[in-house]
């Protein structure tokens, strides 16, 4: 079992940046956890929007590529997605999720909204 909490977001006008982390508690396995983040904006459906496969090799949504930048923290249960030049499109309430066993590398951004864990989401709002 693992518990997933985040912590982050806002409200920000577009262009502006904002940081992400969640943390992964719990019996780890840090040989074999995946996680990312997948968003989900209002009346729309979940998007995958990074993350990091067993391997650590992170992935991306096409969407976000060259303006969100995923990593992990000293210890691989701490995830941070550092979003820039955000853009009113990229409004909506975010997830972090991990997974394990986890073995799939290379991550496909779809994959992650269906994880077995995800936190309780964090409302990322901005203005035009």
């Amino acid at each position: 079992q693992l518990h997933v909490v985040e912590s982050g977001g806002g409200s920000v006008q577009a262009g502006g940046s904002l940081t992400l982390s969640c943390v992964a508690s719990g019996d780890t396995w840090f040989n074999s956890i995946c996680m990312g983040w997948f968003r989900q904006a209002a009346g729309k459906e979940r998007e995958g929007v990074a993350g990091i496969d067993s391997d650590g090799t992170p992935s991306y949504a096409d969407s976000v590529k060259g303006r969100f930048t995923i990593s992990t923290g000293n210890a691989k249960n701490t995830l941070h997605l550092n979003m820039t030049n955000l853009e009113p499109e990229d409004t909506a309430i975010y997830y972090c999720a991990a997974d394990q066993p986890c073995f799939l590398a290379p991550l496909a951004t779809s994959d992650i909204a269906g994880f077995d864990y995800r936190g309780q989401g964090t409302q990322v709002t901005v203005s035009s």
